[in-house]
């Protein structure tokens, strides 16, 4: 049986919900057969995939590496995942460097098999580190399938303050933000940019987000979110916005069906 969240309630009302009753809701899904046989096999297994072939060549080892980056959808392509993880990250011209994705950068450097002669995989904390992230996903995944904006909300919650807490400049975060779809998609919505925003030059991007930024939250700086305080209201802006868009989206539709009707 796979994990249905309980979601009875939309907009901001239901993440409230979602926020309070997430660690019970969490603990239920991990509770799971299938869950606990995935976790179990994945801590057993692990530690002999010692290079980047034996891990491809094992689907359900797989699974459970990609899942916890957000990439589960490449597990049947083994050959491009092996090519990412073999090219590490250490070397300007790999593979894992160049797409434009920066979850293949961090899948590759976790796994660290082109980059070490032993792999990270070899780490007695290794197991530990991919489940706690691949618990966090899995439960984002189950909750997107109800609610794609609590699941993008999730996410930012997440991924933000790590980003925010890198040790580069404010532009090279604003970057990686733009460069990375769901926490654009986040960033765009909370303030109050339209999808076309994307179609104009990125240093230009850049320079309306810094501004939007600091009319929002004061701060041009994307180190701003790893106080709490100023990532909640960034999340709140996202849901209410993502809510407004939602009901102009509906009544949109609506009109046009009348008119419709009425020829």
């Amino acid at each position: 049986m796979s994990f249905q969240p309980v979601l009875p309630l939309t907009g901001y009302s239901g993440w409230g919900f979602l926020k309070r009753t997430m660690a019970r809701q969490q603990a239920v899904q991990q509770a799971l057969p299938a869950q606990q046989r995935d976790e179990a096999y994945f801590r057993d297994r692990i530690g002999k995939a010692d290079t980047a072939e034996k891990l491809v060549n094992d689907k359900r080892l797989l699974r459970v590496a990609l899942t916890a980056f957000g990439l589960e959808g490449d597990v049947n392509s083994g050959a491009f995942i092996r090519k990412i993880l073999e090219g590490g990250t250490l070397k300007e011209g790999s593979l894992a460097n160049k797409l434009a994705d920066k979850q293949y950068q961090k899948f590759a450097a976790a796994f660290g098999y082109g980059d070490f002669s032993v792999p990270r995989t070899r780490l007695s904390t290794f197991a530990d580190e991919i489940l706690t992230q691949y618990r966090a996903r899995g439960f984002e995944t189950a909750v997107g399938e109800q609610n794609n904006s609590y699941r993008l909300a999730l996410n930012a919650e997440r991924e933000l303050p790590i980003l925010a807490a890198r040790t580069i400049s404010t532009d090279a975060k604003w970057y990686t933000i733009l460069g990375n779809a769901p926490l654009r998609e986040v960033m765009q919505t909370a303030l109050g940019l339209p999808k076309s925003f994307s179609s104009i030059d990125i240093d230009q991007q850049v320079a309306v987000l810094k501004a939007r930024s600091q009319a929002a939250f004061g701060s041009s700086d994307p180190t701003q979110f790893k106080d709490g305080k100023t990532m909640e209201a960034l999340t709140r802006r996202y849901l209410l916005q993502s809510e407004i868009q939602g009901q102009t989206t509906a009544n949109s539709a609506a009109a046009r069906a009348l008119a419709l009707l009425q020829r």
